[in-house]
C-alpha cells in the first residue's frame, strides 16, 4: 500500500510528541498523515483517549494505517475492538509502555495504571517495535504482548523510549522499517 492510498493517523503518547519527535516529523514528510487530538496529552485520561481514536479511525474517509508511540499503542489496543471492521489495514506501534507496573511509569501515567494492557489479537497486520532499553517497559514484557497481539515483533536495540530523548529524533531506521511494513499491506 502506497500512503497516497490511507488515512495516516498519528498517535501520540503523554506530551504529544514534541517538534524533534520521530511522528511529527513523520507527518510533515507524508502527505495523508495527520495526528489525532485525543484529549489531555499531560494528563491521559485512556477513556476519552480511546473513544476520540475510535471516532477518528471510523470516520477516515480511507483505509487507516495508525502510527502509535507509547500510551498511543496502549490506546490502540484499547480501541481496536470499537473500530468498524475492515477500517484499519494496518499499525505500526512503537515503544508501548508496560502500564501494568506503575513504578516503571512517569507520575502522569499513574492513573492509567489500573488499567490492564489488552491481550486479544489486533484485527489488522501490525508490528510492535520495543527498545531493550526502554525505561517504560521491559523488553520480554513487550515481546509477550506482541505475540499475543499477534503482531510482528521488531527489536530496536538499545534505543531507549525511541524518542527525541533517547536520541531518536528523525529516527530513519523506523522511517524504512515503516515503508517496508507499509510495502506489505494491500
Amino acid at each position: 500500500m502506497k500512503a497516497s492510498q490511507a488515512d495516516i493517523l498519528i498517535v501520540p503518547g503523554l506530551g504529544n510528541s514534541g517538534p524533534d519527535h520521530w511522528q511529527t516529523r513523520w507527518q510533515a514528510k507524508l502527505s495523508t498523515a495527520r495526528r489525532v487530538e485525543i484529549g489531555n496529552w499531560d494528563r491521559p485520561h485512556l477513556v476519552d483517549w480511546v473513544e476520540r481514536l475510535t471516532r477518528a479511525v471510523n470516520t477516515a474517509k480511507k483505509p487507516v494505517i495508525l502510527v502509535a508511540h507509547s500510551l498511543g499503542v496502549v490506546t490502540v489496543a484499547h480501541a481496536a475492538p470499537q473500530f468498524d471492521e475492515g477500517k484499519v489495514a494496518g499499525a505500526y506501534l512503537v515503544a508501548m509502555p508496560d502500564i501494568e507496573d506503575a513504578s516503571l511509569l512517569p507520575d502522569a501515567l499513574k492513573g492509567v495504571a489500573s488499567d490492564p494492557i489488552p491481550r486479544a489479537p489486533l484485527p489488522f497486520p501490525s508490528v510492535l517495535v520495543a527498545s531493550r532499553t526502554d525505561p517504560y517497559a521491559a523488553w520480554t514484557k513487550a515481546e509477550t504482548i506482541a505475540h499475543a497481539w499477534g503482531a510482528q515483533f521488531q527489536d530496536a536495540g538499545d534505543a531507549g523510549h525511541i524518542n527525541a530523548e533517547s536520541g531518536q529524533g528523525p529516527w530513519p531506521e523506523g522511517l524504512l522499517s515503516f515503508a517496508k511494513f507499509m510495502s506489505r499491506l494491500a
